[in-house]
């Protein structure tokens, strides 16, 4: 585990709210010169803690109006299927996150589509071909009431 100082921290939660603040900007918040924001930045993303800078895009801009909040439960929670399973997630564009989760269900994922008859097609093939799938259960959204992966962050 990464030991995270003050500045680190306050670092951290600038850039979360604003991943394009220049070294100046960050210095000044932060009260640290604008080379050593830059190399504590450095360091933070070679150790992991930040783990990529994204920008959170409108969905309806792009084409893709339609988000579904999808579970699903495997036939067996095998090593193995688990593993199968988590790749597919993560080889898959329609799917934005996907978390192994306990509970009713053995994954939660958030799935974008263009509309339902999109959706309609990737359901069969990325659920229906799947054999290690038991089922799953869509919930449509309606209203994307926050869009965020800002971490609360004590200072």
């Amino acid at each position: 585990m990464t030991v995270l100082d003050r500045a680190d921290l306050s670092l951290l939660q600038a850039v979360q709210s604003n991943n394009r603040l220049t070294s100046e900007e960050l210095a000044g918040l932060v009260n640290l010169s604008p080379t050593a924001c830059q190399r504590r930045l450095k360091r933070l993303r070679a150790k992991g803690v930040i783990e990529a800078d994204v920008s959170i895009l409108s969905p309806r801009a792009v084409g893709r109006q339609v988000t579904m909040i999808v579970l699903v439960s495997l036939e067996r929670e095998r090593a193995d299927i688990v593993d199968r399973f988590k790749a597919a997630i993560r080889n898959t564009s329609e799917v934005m996150i996907g978390y192994y989760v306990t509970g009713d269900a053995d994954f939660l994922l958030i799935v974008t589509a263009r509309d339902l008859e999109e959706y309609e097609q990737f359901t069969r093939r990325f659920f229906y071909e799947n054999h290690d799938i038991k089922g799953f259960k869509t919930m449509v959204v309606m209203d994307r009431v926050k869009a965020s992966f800002a971490l609360p962050i004590k200072v």
